[in-house]
């Protein structure tokens, strides 16, 4: 396979471990393949033109009387609140995952590279690319519509079975997708979106995060910084707090006889003090895998590290952010059962255990998607 020059576009790297594990497996398989690989990052901070702040501070003075929260220098308090939650992450991010950053798509120059991946993670979710500047049409490439670079999407994520484009996305989107010349997404359901909005044929493709080894995270646990013993040995990797989750989490304690402990800073809640959001260092939420006995979550990729421990989990399935990852990879490893959609339907006496079979299946997917990544790599025709 010839030397290229690769620039991926995904998901914001910020306090996500698994968006960031994801852009470090894709990193990680493509320069093992020989390629120079880079991964493009929005750059992390928000700003406000002089000629705006004015009057966008008049307002939000006028909603702070009103309600007594809304903060008056929002984009100073988010970037301060940034640097802080991302402080334990960043390290990581900076030793493991080559990286770009740009203020706007125009500083990405398509013309240095041979390939532009859209890479994992919900990186074709329109509700997701709209911070930092960004719309869904870069994760088409939209800013390289004058260069003949070639195109590919490799795991690329609606996030949903639903269709959310808008009538506008959808025609620029579908445009810019034919010009692609392999795509492939992460769920089964995003097979049939593309075929029928998009006007494209896909391939369905295992995360990126499951084409590495048990063994490649370990080392990285290895190589970073120091860790510690979790504190527990029921791993709670919880997204969105809710009684339903508490209920299940104390369900599996009683029954199993385990300590539950929670792997994850409280980053999602708006209203938290900000030393409670915090995220832990990555080496450490990857030993919490390591060293558990069972995992509960609501997270698509604590799933995928429970199967690459090989622990035992559930995962209560959130409706609003999507249940179609977990049914695509469950039904394609034979772990339906895994997915709760209320504590109600947890079973004590299963073992919800990762087999063999499970592994077996797994490896022949993992196969089919190297096969596909390598091809499309080399082809000049649609894989």
């Amino acid at each position: 396979m010839l030397f290229m020059k690769i620039g991926i576009y995904t998901q914001p790297l910020r306090y996500n471990y698994g968006g960031i594990l994801q852009a470090w497996a894709l990193q990680t398989v493509l320069k093992r393949m020989g390629h120079e690989v880079v991964t493009f990052d929005p750059y992390p901070y928000i700003s406000l033109s002089p000629a705006k702040k004015p009057f966008a501070y008049c307002k939000r003075a006028i909603m702070r009387l009103i309600d007594g929260k809304t903060a008056i220098r929002a984009e100073e308090k988010f970037n301060r609140e940034h640097d802080i939650k991302i402080r334990h992450l960043k390290p990581f991010i900076d030793r493991n995952v080559r990286r770009m950053e740009f203020r706007t798509v125009n500083d990405i120059d398509a013309t240095h590279f041979d390939v532009l991946i859209a890479g994992s993670d919900q990186v074709w979710r329109p509700k997701y690319n709209r911070t930092y500047g960004r719309t869904i049409e870069y994760a088409f490439f939209s800013f390289a519509s004058d260069c003949d670079v070639k195109r590919i999407a490799y795991a690329a994520s609606f996030g949903s079975d639903k269709w959310e484009y808008t009538g506008k996305q959808t025609t620029r989107c579908a445009a810019l997708a034919q010009r692609f010349s392999a795509i492939s997404v992460r769920e089964a359901s995003a097979v049939q979106l593309c075929k029928e909005h998009l006007g494209v044929e896909a391939t369905h493709v295992l995360d990126p995060t499951l084409l590495l080894q048990r063994e490649d995270y370990e080392q990285l646990i290895l190589n970073g910084i120091p860790t510690s013993q979790p504190s527990g040995n029921l791993l709670c990797y919880v997204l969105d707090d809710s009684q339903e989750m508490n209920e299940l989490i104390k369900k599996i304690a009683e029954t199993k006889r385990l300590i539950p402990f929670r792997s994850n800073s409280h980053v999602e809640d708006k209203d938290a003090p900000i030393e409670k959001k915090i995220q832990p260092p990555v080496e450490q939420w990857l030993r919490d895998f390591q060293e558990s006995e069972f995992v509960v979550t609501d997270s698509f990729h604590a799933c995928v590290f429970a199967i690459i421990f090989r622990k035992p989990f559930v995962v209560l399935g959130n409706k609003i952010r999507g249940v179609s990852r977990y049914e695509s990879l469950f039904d394609m490893l034979s772990l339906r059962h895994h997915l709760l959609l209320s504590s109600q339907e947890y079973n004590p006496d299963k073992s919800y255990r990762i087999d063999d079979d499970v592994i077996g299946r797994l490896e022949k997917m993992k196969d089919k998607s190297w096969i596909f990544l390598s091809k499309s790599l080399t082809s000049e025709n649609e894989v």
